[in-house]
């Protein structure tokens, strides 16, 4: 039932391209390629580029109040905590339509008590590696492959109602038509296509907060450092885009290695989203799907199994076990200056947690502005709320002193993660540099309603070049 659900979805994202005018067979299938002297070199389009960004993050966080303190609790004692990430960006023509890109990647340091006791955990540059120290890896090494829509007579318009594309960190600058189908494959991370959000999107420069940089509730394939092997195909038509993938899991919950084998272990991911218009102004609404199949432990059954009272998802992984869940997230300009957005995110909840965070419920929603209105029109802010919750399996197994990857403070005493988060961010620059201020307020950090409130600092500094 669940696949078939699923399965469902996936149709769904691709049976309304086929209601469209479109030849998708191999004649009605072009490559962007540009060829008129208005697209030459000379005329903005890259042939190769090189961009880099590098972000710090400082963290300090008071002591606060807490009755106890367990295996994966948010340190009740004062704490600071820094985090370093220096990302290089290679981007190159292939053969007609494609485009390849490798990102080599820095990162080192940790979050706050090394990124556990928080559902929503304060700064999304640091995952949970466990060492702190400086390390080099590959982040992402993939090629996409565009093609135009149409018959003759469409691929000839297309040509002259094509988009200007700048060229940025993993974009080559140049013009692609409005309507197309993209194929993406190789190594990356499925944030960068997937849960897309114009305001609450990229630690690097706007909310730190995981729960807001991502859909909380989304269990997205992802080894520890947040990559994957994918393939991915987008279909552009257009008010409308449609997305579904597949990609690898981790070998372990949180770890480092992929599984490779998709007999025993895949995600699978699909998205519908639609541009929208507000008196004029430009917004987004995506619905998404994901399910998951991998080694999973049942919360259930290590209950059932616990041992001197202590329930042990690990004592109960099977290959098989699933995953499965749902997600809303809309953006929407609203005037010159500001701007509102929104997420809704549900998981099943039977299974445990694999990659991302534990959070099996969340919402959020928040306010933008840029400066504008006094004299900083470079300048961005933003306030946001998320409350994050577990499903009845879930926070039961922390009950019995259970632990994840994330959270687990002991026998708790369950109540709902609410997290607040204010952000400044100035640039002294049009490009190049920004410098934030940062404040998280969060009530029963790790669902524990006996430990709080937290109060977190951060400054950031990040460098795009």
């Amino acid at each position: 039932m669940k696949k078939t659900l699923l399965l469902s979805l996936i149709a769904t994202c691709t049976l309304p391209a086929l209601a469209q005018d479109y030849n998708f067979s191999t004649k009605g299938l072009r490559v962007i390629e540009p060829e008129t002297p208005a697209k030459s070199d000379v005329d903005g389009i890259e042939r190769f580029n090189i961009h880099f960004q590098t972000t710090y993050i400082y963290q300090y966080k008071p002591a606060f109040h807490a009755t106890y303190q367990g295996t994966n609790s948010l340190d009740s004692a004062e704490e600071t905590q820094n985090s370093l990430t220096a990302t290089l960006y290679l981007g190159a023509r292939l053969w007609k339509g494609a485009q390849a890109y490798v990102n080599p990647e820095l990162a080192g340091g940790s979050g706050l008590s090394g990124a556990l006791g928080m559902g929503g955990s304060s700064n999304g540059e640091t995952f949970r590696v466990g060492n702190p120290a400086p390390a080099l890896y590959l982040g992402r090494a993939f090629i996409q492959q565009t093609f135009t829509l149409g018959n003759k007579a469409a691929r000839l318009r297309a040509e002259l109602n094509t988009e200007q594309v700048e060229s940025d960190a993993n974009q080559l600058a140049g013009y692609e038509p409005k309507n197309y189908l993209r194929f993406y494959a190789g190594k990356f991370s499925l944030g960068d296509l997937f849960d897309n959000n114009e305001y609450s999107n990229s630690p690097r420069t706007q909310f730190m907060n995981w729960a807001l940089m991502n859909n909380g509730a989304w269990d997205y394939a992802a080894n520890t450092r947040g990559y994957t092997y994918a393939f991915v195909s987008e279909l552009q038509l257009g008010k409308m885009n449609y997305k579904a993938g597949i990609a690898t899991l981790p070998k372990v919950a949180n770890g480092p290695e992929l599984n490779t084998d998709l007999g025993q272990a895949y995600a699978i991911n699909a998205e519908i989203s639609r541009s929208i218009s507000i008196s004029r102004r430009p917004g987004n609404i995506r619905l998404l799907g994901f399910y998951n199949s991998a080694n999973m432990g049942n919360y259930n059954a290590a209950i059932m199994l616990r041992q001197n009272g202590i329930a042990d998802i690990t004592r109960v992984r099977s290959f098989g076990n699933t995953k499965y869940g749902i997600g809303i997230n809309f953006d929407q300009e609203i005037s010159n200056t500001f701007g509102i957005f929104g997420r809704l995110g549900w998981n099943d909840g039977e299974n445990e947690t694999w990659c991302f965070t534990e959070i099996d419920k969340t919402l959020s929603l928040g306010l933008v502005a840029n400066g504008k209105v006094w004299g900083r029109p470079n300048d961005n802010c933003g306030i946001a709320f998320v409350g994050n919750g577990l499903s009845r399996p879930h926070r039961d197994y922390l009950y019995y002193r259970g632990v994840g990857f994330i959270v687990g403070d002991g026998r708790l005493n369950y109540a709902p993660e609410a997290i607040t988060e204010l952000y400044y961010s100035f640039r002294p620059l049009k490009q190049g540099i920004w410098f934030t201020g940062d404040y998280q307020f969060c009530m029963h950090p790790g669902y524990a309603e006996d430990r709080g409130p937290v109060h977190i600092f951060s400054l950031r500094l990040h460098v795009e070049i």
